[in-house]
This record gives C-alpha cells, structure tokens and sequence, in this order.
C-alpha cells in the first residue's frame, strides 16, 4: 500500500519510460532526473526497462558506426513519414 502510494506520489510508470527514452535521446530537466531517479528506486520494472533500453541503445549505436556508408535519401524519409501518418489515421 505504501508502496503504491510512494509510487504515484513520485511518478507513474507511464511518465517514467517516457522520461527515460527522453533522457536517452537529450537531456532532461533536474526535477524530471530526481522524480525519475525516485521512481526507479522503489520500481523494479522500470529499472529492468532502463537496462534494457541501454543494451539497445549501445546495440543501435554500434550498428550505426558499423554502416556508415548507409544513405537514407528523401524519398525514403518521406516513405516512412506517410507510414507513420497512416498508422496514427493524421
């Protein structure tokens, strides 16, 4: 009970994946990073997300030096922009 209260009193776990990928991609505020800090102190999933989330980061990371000589053109961002457009019905 406590222990759910903490949780809520802090942040939720929806906030808290969404602060993670935000940290992983810039930073994030000091109030964000210690409500995030807070939460995954008292929360084993988002922890075990976190780990993952940096396994592949450093996954992506190593693969994208690895194919340097990769171009995305235009039309290929283009493609993907209308992909995601038609997914979200926008």
């Amino acid at each position: 009970m406590v222990k759910k209260f903490i949780h809520l009193l802090f942040l939720p776990c929806s906030e808290a994946t969404l602060l993670l990928e935000k940290r992983n991609a810039n930073s994030i505020s000091r109030k964000e990073d210690w409500r995030l800090y807070m939460h995954l102190k008292i929360c084993k999933w988002c922890k075990a997300y976190e780990k993952k989330l940096k396994i592949l980061d450093g996954i992506l990371k190593r693969k994208l030096f690895q194919d340097k000589k990769t171009e995305i053109n235009n039309s290929d961002i283009q493609n993907f922009k209308d992909k995601m457009m038609n997914k979200f019905d926008l």
